[in-house]
């Protein structure tokens, strides 16, 4: 019965092409990943909004909070910092999500067309509205 048992195990070990499959399904999975088109159309009307610098179209998305905390010296600081790189062009990729304290937090990076270094962006969303939005 013990030899039996064995012979299955050995018969059932995954074999290195399989484990090459499934480690090459998992990237292609998260390159395939994709936020939904409300997310992307938020995040794409706020980071156009700190190009310009207009607090109503930035906070357009948010809770009450975000509305009642962000500040148009708060924007102007950000974008003061990438403002004009984001002008000069970049490229967001969808990273994925992750559920923290009853939001689901977008994240994206932003490779920015300069070639300097790239910033991630987390959005915290609860009930379709934004409560926050930071780059790092």
């Amino acid at each position: 019965m013990r030899s039996h048992a064995r012979c299955l195990l050995r018969s059932v070990r995954p074999s290195p092409r399989w484990w090459l499959g499934i480690v090459l399904a998992l990237i292609v999975q998260s390159a395939l990943a994709e936020a939904p088109a409300a997310m992307e159309t938020i995040l794409n009307n706020m980071l156009s909004a700190m190009q310009t610098g207009s607090l109503e179209e930035f906070s357009a998305a948010g809770d009450a909070s975000f509305k009642a905390t962000m500040t148009k010296e708060l924007l102007n600081g950000v974008s003061a910092q990438v403002g004009s790189r984001l002008k000069e062009g970049y490229t967001s990729t969808f990273l994925g999500t992750v559920k923290q304290q009853g939001y689901v937090i977008y994240l994206w990076r932003l490779e920015f067309k300069d070639g300097k270094d790239d910033r991630l962006v987390t959005m915290p969303v609860k009930d379709g509205k934004v409560g926050g939005f930071f780059l790092r």
